[in-house]
């Protein structure tokens, strides 16, 4: 199962790095059991273990270390004893064997041999998962990510064995892998002398009177972090869902080096100081990338089309544009801008000016005139066109009434767009239409 591959390439690993010869069971010993199970609060709840099974009077934060030991044994028995289910084997096939329970995934009729160490490897491999908003998890096979999930354990265990920090919640491991993978690879945030108010100010928790929680956090924040470190890696993740009812997507590539390409387009557009002095904060910039993680896993890959800005469809459907009436629309522009303009096939140095250029064309031409008829044409037939013909129509009334260097330009874009895709035209006109409204503002 892909839990024990995945635990098997972190135990690797691991034994490289610390220098260690460690067997599966001997690491869950050692190191797993007491950073999960052999504390008050757990790290992680998982349904019908042994470490969740109470007998009468028990209570998981009251049991003594000897109780807890006792679950340890209850596992051990398990493991030599019964055919691997999910009840001690994480993410193997529930024990209804013949039936197939509802809730099991990755099932197979064909007999598959399980060792003893595949079954402690998934419980490593399960706790490496990466919780993301939309109720699924991220495993990736590769030996650094799960060194920097592991570190992070540690971290977590601290915060929930420290007294002042009593309204902690536990059992949210994949929660807090998520947060804690993506400040840990983001060298603009991570601080090496990072504290619990430090990380209560980076948006790991929400902290109340009554509770201190882990927030789960968008995938594309993770995406974003995780480009930085393979800035031109395309990498297969499995994603999923443990619950009452598991829920299997499967292997979706991760083209990072699509996080990389954001990233330079906005810089260009900082540097020619597209939007004047307004900078907006890196991590409220990157949650507004990314569609629902089930719909970005129905692309086949996660890359580009998949971290489309939230809204920005509903303007590419009708006339409906920016206001730049509030501070957030300036924020929107700059993630709408940054992802069309990264969408299209031209030279993005080159469109960054050009959109730009031809905004200003189009609001000279909108002031050239005293009537309503030039506004309605703009907003109501160029901008609102779903195709490229109501466009190049639109252009072809403009040209009439333009002369001087303003007419070559629309001649030239009309060329342009007769020869475009349809899915180009779309972006390069929903593009167009927030660069003029911009450019209307600022007049």
């Amino acid at each position: 199962m892909i839990t024990s591959v995945i635990g098997r390439t972190f135990l690797t690993a691991y034994n490289e790095k610390y220098d260690k010869n460690l067997s599966a069971k001997a690491f869950f010993e050692e190191e797993y059991w007491p950073l999960f199970y052999n504390a008050p609060k757990y790290l992680q709840w998982v349904t019908n273990s042994p470490f969740v099974q109470m007998k009468r009077g028990q209570k998981a934060h009251l049991l003594s270390e000897t109780e807890r030991l006792g679950k340890l044994e209850a596992l051990y028995e398990k493991v030599d004893e019964e055919i691997p289910d999910a009840s001690f084997a994480l993410g193997f096939p529930a024990s209804e064997t013949k039936g197939y329970a509802s809730t099991s995934g990755l099932v197979s009729d064909m007999d598959i041999p399980t060792e003893e160490e595949d079954v402690y490897l998934s419980w490593m491999g399960s706790g490496l998962g990466i919780g993301v908003a939309g109720g699924f998890t991220i495993l990736f096979d590769d030996p650094y990510i799960t060194l920097r999930t592991f570190e992070g354990w540690k971290v977590y265990r601290q915060y929930l064995n420290d007294p002042s920090l009593e309204r902690m919640r536990g059992n949210q491991i994949n929660t807090w892998n998520g947060q804690w993978l993506t400040y840990d690879m983001d060298p603009y945030r991570f601080r090496e002398d990072f504290d619990f108010a430090t990380l209560v100010e980076e948006g790991f928790f929400k902290v109340d009177s009554t509770t201190v929680e882990a927030l789960t956090l968008n995938w594309s924040q993770l995406f974003f972090s995780l480009s930085r470190q393979f800035p031109e890696t395309e990498m297969m993740g499995y994603v999923y869902g443990f619950g009452q009812t598991n829920k299997t997507i499967g292997f979706i590539p991760f083209q990072f080096r699509s996080g990389s390409t954001l990233k330079e387009v906005y810089r260009k557009l900082i540097d020619k100081e597209m939007f004047g002095d307004f900078k907006v904060d890196k991590q409220d910039f990157e949650r507004l990338f990314g569609i629902h993680i089930k719909r970005a896993c129905e692309l086949g890959s996660i890359g580009l089309p998949a971290l489309r800005p939230h809204n920005l469809t509903k303007y590419m459907r009708d006339k409906k544009n920016l206001s730049f009436n509030k501070e957030e629309d300036i924020i929107h522009y700059q993630a709408y801008k940054t992802w069309l303009i990264a969408m299209l096939s031209k030279n993005k140095e080159e469109i960054i000016d050009y959109t730009m250029a031809l905004a200003k064309v189009i609001q000279r031409y909108r002031a050239g005139a005293r009537k309503t008829d030039r506004k309605n044409l703009i907003e109501k037939e160029l901008f609102a066109s779903v195709s490229k013909r109501g466009f190049i129509e639109a252009l072809e009334q403009m040209v009439k009434d333009l002369d001087g260097e303003d007419l070559p330009a629309i001649k030239q874009l009309k060329d342009e767009v007769h020869l475009m895709t349809n899915e180009e035209y779309g972006y390069f006109c929903t593009l167009l239409k927030f660069d003029y409204a911009f450019v209307e503002k600022q007049a």
